[in-house]
C-alpha cells in the first residue's frame, strides 16, 4: 500500500510539488536579485531596502483566515485566487515610478492573497491522498521551494543582469502564471477523507465560536503551537547569521560559503530523513530527534570551535532539523485532529514559525547591542530548541481519541511493533 498511494497519486503529488514550488515561496529565493538594481534606478537607502524583512509580520495577521477558507472552500479555489493575485503582483512592481511605499504596498497585496500558494494549501492536497506514505509524500513537496529556487535564481539574476528587473518580474510573472495553471489542472478536485479511509466527506459546515474556542484549549494543539514558536527562535540566526558566526571562528570567507551548502543539504536530507521516520516510527519520537538536534549544532558554535570538521557538523545539524519541522508539524496536525480543520491548524504553525522568528530576530539584536557577541543568543538557542523539542514530544504522551486518525496510526503502529518482537 505504501507504493501503492504513490502510483494511485503521482499527479496530485507532482501538482502540490509544482505550485509550493513556483507559489509565494519562490519569492523567498528571488527577492535579493532585485534589490540592487532597484537601490540603483530609485536611489532607495539598503536600510529602506531591508525593511522588506519586516512586512512578513503584517500577512502573519491573515494566514488563520487564509487557513479557513481553504478548509471551507477546498485546495483548488484557493490556489486560483493565489496563483492569481501573484503574477499581478508582479506586473504591478513593472509599473513603479520610483515610491518605497509603493513597492512595500504592492509586496504586501501580493502575499496578503499569495498565502493561498503556501504550504496552507498544497500540504491538504497531500493528507487527503495519502496516509501511509504521508510523511515521505510531504516531505518530497517540501523539498521543491529550495529545489526550484536553487535552479530559478541563477537564471533569474542573469536575466536581470542583461536585461534589467522589469524583465525580471515580467518573467517572474510569466513563471508563476504558467507554474500556477499547470498547478490547478493537474491537483484535480478535493478528496477529503474520514478517519483512515479514502470515502470523500460533504463540504466541512462552520465552525462555530465555542468549537473554535474549544479547538484552540486542546492541549496537544497547545503543545505543538508552543514547540513550534520555540524552535524557531533561532530561525534569524540560521538564515542570515551563520556564515558570520563561523568566520569569526577562524574559517575563510570561501570556506565559510562552502559551509552554508553543507546548510541547504542538511535541510534537504532533514525533510527525506523526516518524511521516512514519521511513516514508521510515532511522530513524537521523530520530533524529539530532529527537532532537539540543532542544540548540538548551536552548542558548537556557542563554544568558539576552530576545527573545521566540527563546525561543519554544527551547520549540518542546524540545517537538517530547518529540513524537518515543517514536515513534522504537518504530520502531526493532519494526525492529531479532524481533517476538516487542517489548513486552519496548519495556518497557526504558520503563524508560530513567523512569530517565533521575529522574536528572536528581536533578542538577537538585544544581545548583539549589549555583549557584541553571538554567544548568548546561542546559548538560548540551545535552550529554546531543547524546550520547543520537549513539548513535541509531550504530545505522544496524550492518547488519540477513539476513532481519529490518530488512533488508527497508534493501534497499526503498536500491531506492527508486536509483530516484530513476536
Amino acid at each position: 500500500m505504501y507504493l501503492k498511494e504513490f502510483g494511485l497519486h503521482w499527479q496530485p503529488l507532482l501538482a502540490a510539488s509544482i505550485g509550493i514550488g513556483l507559489g509565494s515561496a519562490l519569492s523567498h529565493y528571488t527577492m535579493s536579485l532585485f534589490g540592487p538594481a532597484l537601490i540603483a534606478e530609485f536611489g532607495w537607502s539598503r536600510a529602506e531596502f531591508a525593511l522588506i524583512g519586516s512586512i512578513p509580520l503584517i500577512n502573519l495577521l491573515f494566514v488563520p483566515f487564509a487557513g479557513r477558507f481553504t478548509d471551507r472552500f477546498g485546495a483548488r479555489l484557493s490556489a486560483i485566487i493565489g496563483f492569481t493575485a501573484l503574477p499581478l503582483g508582479f506586473l504591478a512592481f513593472t509599473q513603479m515610478t520610483g515610491s518605497i511605499t509603493q513597492f512595500f504596498a504592492i509586496w504586501v497585496a501580493q502575499h496578503l492573497f499569495g498565502i493561498l500558494t503556501t504550504s496552507l494549501v498544497f500540504c491538504r492536497v497531500i493528507v487527503e491522498r495519502f496516509d501511509s506514505a504521508r510523511g515521505i509524500a510531504l516531505s518530497l513537496v517540501m523539498t521543491s521551494p529550495p529545489l526550484l529556487g536553487a535552479i530559478a535564481a541563477p537564471a533569474m539574476g542573469a536575466l536581470i543582469d542583461t536585461e534589467g528587473w522589469r524583465a525580471g518580474y515580467y518573467a517572474m510573472a510569466a513563471l508563476t502564471g504558467l507554474g500556477g495553471l499547470c498547478a490547478i489542472i493537474m491537483m484535480g478536485h478535493s478528496q477529503r477523507r474520514a478517519a483512515a479511509t479514502a470515502a470523500p466527506q460533504k463540504a466541512p459546515t462552520k465552525l462555530t465560536k465555542a468549537e473554535l474556542g474549544q479547538l484552540l484549549r486542546h492541549p496537544t494543539l497547545i503543545l505543538i503551537i508552543g514547540g513550534m514558536f520555540l524552535v524557531n527562535i533561532p530561525g534569524v540566526f540560521a538564515s542570515s547569521q551563520l556564515k558570520l558566526v563561523v568566520m569569526d571562528n577562524g574559517v575563510s570567507s570561501a570556506n565559510a560559503t562552502w559551509m552554508m551548502s553543507l546548510y541547504a543539504i542538511g535541510v534537504i536530507i532533514g525533510r527525506f530523513l523526516s518524511g521516512l521516520a514519521l511513516d514508521r516510527v510515532q511522530p513524537h519520537l521523530v520530533a524529539i530527534a530532529t527537532l532537539g538536534l540543532p542544540a548540538i549544532g548551536f552548542f558548537i558554535l556557542a563554544s568558539h570551535v576552530t576545527a573545521f570538521s566540527i563546525l561543519a557538523l554544527g551547520i549540518a545539524v542546524i540545517g537538517f532539523a530547518q529540513g524537518a519541522e515543517s514536515d513534522v508539524g504537518a504530520y502531526l496536525i493532519s494526525r492529531r485532529f479532524d481533517m476538516k480543520n487542517f489548513s486552519l491548524l496548519l495556518s497557526l504553525l504558520t503563524t508560530m514559525i513567523g512569530a517565533g522568528t521575529a522574536v528572536g530576530s528581536v533578542i538577537l539584536s538585544i544581545t548583539l547591542h549589549y555583549t557584541d557577541s553571538y554567544t548568548p543568543f546561542l546559548l538560548i538557542s540551545v535552550v529554546g530548541t531543547l524546550l520547543g523539542a520537549l513539548l513535541f514530544g509531550l504530545t505522544g504522551t496524550r492518547r488519540a481519541k477513539a476513532g481519529t486518525p490518530d488512533a488508527v496510526e497508534d493501534r497499526r503502529l503498536e500491531e506492527a511493533m508486536a509483530s516484530e518482537t513476536g
